[in-house]
Parts: C-alpha cells; structure tokens; sequence
C-alpha cells in the first residue's frame, strides 16, 4: 500500500529525522524534501546543512530550500506538479500557507511533541517537563489555518522519568512520532481514521496557561497558601533546572540554561521567556 503513496516531507530539525527514514524504510515514495536554507553555525559561524538535508542527501532524496513559501509561484508550480498524496511537516519552522493545505488529497500531516490540546506551539517538550507532567506524548493532526488546530488523527503517549530531560525525552519521542505518522498514513489511505475533531478555544487557553510562570504574591488566605504558593514555583524551578540541552533545535526548541556569575540558576519566569522567545526565533509554528 505504501508504495502508492507519493510525499513531500517537510522538515528541519533532528527531531524529525526518525520519521524521513521510517518513511523511506516503509517503501513511501517521497519525491521531494523541503527544508530550510543553509545558515551560519559555530563559533566560525560557517554554512551547515540542517539535520534533515543532512540525512537527505545521504538517503538520495531530492532537497529544496526555499527563502520563502507563501508567495512563491516556483515553489507552488514545482508542488503542484508532484501531485503528492500527502505533504508531511515535523518541525519545519514556516507556517504552511493554504494553498498548500488545499494541495493533496489526503492533506497536510504534522507530528507535533506533545498531547494535543496540551502544549501546542512551540518547545512543547520543554513544557512539558517545566510542567512537571508525568506523561507527555506525540500527536498527528491534518494541519488547518491555526497554530496547532487541526484534526486531531492519533496520539500515543509517553512516559517523563524524573531523571528526563528534554535531550534525553526528545529522542524517544521522535522514534515514537516515526512510527505513529507510518500508522497515520496507511489509516488516512485506508479511510480507517476518523478525526477527532478540532480544539481551538481549549488549545488557546492551554497555550496562555503554560506560559504564564509561577508568581510569588502576597496571599490573602493566610501562610498555608502562601506556602503552597512557593512550594508549587519551586517545583516549577526544579523541573526548569532538568532542561540541560545545550541549544535550541526547531521542534523540540531546545534552549539552554545558562548559569548567573554565582553559579545558580536563573528564575522560572526567565526561562519561561527564554524558551518562548527561542521557539520563536526558529519559526516554529506547526
């Protein structure tokens, strides 16, 4: 079944590398790979390729990175002359503009690192943890207009160990999310998936809700809710502090850490700022 189905596969970050090879593996016919341009790395801030041309190429792939995708009649010409099935996104870092949603008959599939509604948007997996949720998970959904609001498809959660942090979760999930978008897939081909349906107004709230840190303020019920106050931002500090990866990577929005001059860690709400302003930078919205 798998070899009549034709893809374009979207992507950019490690994270989505364990689903371009389980394709592959699974006898999908993947056409095109698009990816984004090469950009300066390093301390000699040298051209890299991105994880995904990287294992592209290595794979015999066909790669395209265009600058830019909403109004590029060249882009849009040479997609509409695949005539893909199905067009995959995992953590390509550019909106997908509708008349790409409208393109292929079995639509847009992105794998999103979390448990849709919960923690939709960018650095999932680090909110995840920052949370102090205890499981998380990967969810397709068939992209739509929104950040994050389409049919849900299918999910399968994952469990967070109290050791996990977001270098060691991201892996795991990634091969998980692989295996699931395969599944997805032969279920759309099949007609055997019935979407869940769309979650705006719950996923917006969910949005606002982990990004707004912790605050201590003066109670009005007295010391107990004051102490169940601090106690609940120092587990929010706890679990910002397991958030060891060294950088940040498109979809799972790794960002680091970094250490004050005395050697402790910065507040919660910094790095509830931090993450989000790094997710934004990479331009992460699927």
């Amino acid at each position: 079944m798998s070899q009549s189905i034709h893809l374009v596969f979207c992507g950019t970050p490690q994270f989505a590398v364990p689903t371009l090879e389980r394709l592959v593996d699974g006898g999908f016919a993947v056409d095109l790979v698009v990816t984004q341009p090469d950009r300066p790395r390093g301390r000699g801030m040298e051209m890299a390729f991105s994880p995904i041309k990287q294992r592209a190429r290595e794979l015999g792939l066909p790669v395209t990175q265009p600058d830019r995708i909403k109004n590029n009649e060249e882009f849009r010409t040479q997609l509409a002359n695949l005539k893909p099935d199905a067009i995959i996104v995992v953590g390509y870092g550019r909106i997908i503009p509708q008349w790409m949603i409208d393109l292929p008959p079995l639509g847009n599939i992105n794998l999103h690192a979390s448990l849709l509604p919960k923690y939709r948007g960018a650095a999932p997996i680090q909110w995840a943890i920052a949370s102090g949720e205890t499981v998380t998970g990967v969810t397709t959904i068939r992209i739509d207009a929104g950040l994050d609001t389409g049919d849900i498809l299918l999910q399968r959660e994952i469990p967070i160990a109290p050791e996990d942090t977001a270098e060691t979760l991201a892996p795991r999930m990634a091969a998980i999310g692989a295996e699931l978008m395969v599944e997805t897939l032969h279920g759309l081909k099949s007609g055997t998936i019935h979407p869940a349906g769309r979650f705006q107004s719950n996923s917006s709230a969910a949005a606002q809700e982990r990004r707004r840190p912790n605050q201590l303020s003066p109670s009005r019920a007295g010391d107990r809710k004051s102490h169940s106050r601090f106690s609940a931002l120092a587990g929010r500090l706890h679990n910002f502090s397991r958030q060891e990866s060294a950088h940040m990577d498109g979809e799972t929005g790794r960002a680091p850490l970094e250490r004050g001059r005395t050697g402790g860690r910065r507040t919660a709400a910094y790095h509830g700022m931090r993450l989000g302003k790094c997710a934004r930078a990479t331009g992460v919205a699927t």
